[in-house]
């Protein structure tokens, strides 16, 4: 296996932000742990604020480590989800032109679940407790919506991120992978 990381929580954001204080130097000190103790060559960086999300990246490349970078925008309509992506993605073009080969965007996550439009639902309790969503993902009827939408996210993060980009899929979610560079299956 040529990557060992874990995923680092920048401040994802349900009910809450997940990590309500920031601090660079807290940050740098645990991706130091991530690289150093837990002999991880790569990290996950997630979260919601595209600017805590780079500086996290740009410390993490820093100290040598891969990036994939996993910004994540939860419980919010599709074309307010894609504008975030991109916007995510032209910030994170700036540290790729640095690094290159060195960071892995990710046009989402358990989108299925994570993000109105593919199965009923304002929320992600909401989606995960309607028995429609899972008769919907038991029929597979949610993958031609999610594929239409990763299909418009790849090529609009494509114009303005050079690098290397995948999604991070549910188990039952059947993605085009052709669209992308690696398979990422979440499990």
């Amino acid at each position: 296996m040529r990557l060992k990381g874990v995923s680092y929580d920048v401040g994802r954001v349900m009910g809450g932000n997940w990590r309500p204080t920031f601090d660079p130097k807290v940050v740098h000190r645990e991706l130091e742990i991530i690289k150093n103790d837990l002999h991880c060559n790569s990290v996950r960086i997630c979260g919601l604020d595209i600017q805590r999300l780079m500086v996290a990246a740009d410390q993490a490349l820093k100290l040598g480590l891969e990036v994939w970078l996993s910004p994540e925008m939860w419980d919010k309509g599709q074309e307010e989800t894609l504008a975030y992506i991109r916007k995510a993605a032209a910030a994170a073009e700036n540290l790729r032109s640095l690094w290159p080969h060195k960071l892995v965007f990710l046009v989402g996550s358990e989108l299925t679940l994570f993000m109105q439009g593919i199965v009923p639902g304002r929320s992600v309790m909401q989606r995960m407790g309607s028995p429609a969503s899972w008769e919907i993902l038991k029929a597979g009827k949610h993958n031609a919506p999610l594929n239409a939408w990763l299909t418009k996210a790849n090529e609009s993060v494509r114009k303005v991120f050079l690098g290397q980009v995948t999604y991070a899929s549910l188990v039952w979610e059947a993605v085009d992978w052709s669209l992308f560079d690696f398979v990422g299956v979440d499990h």
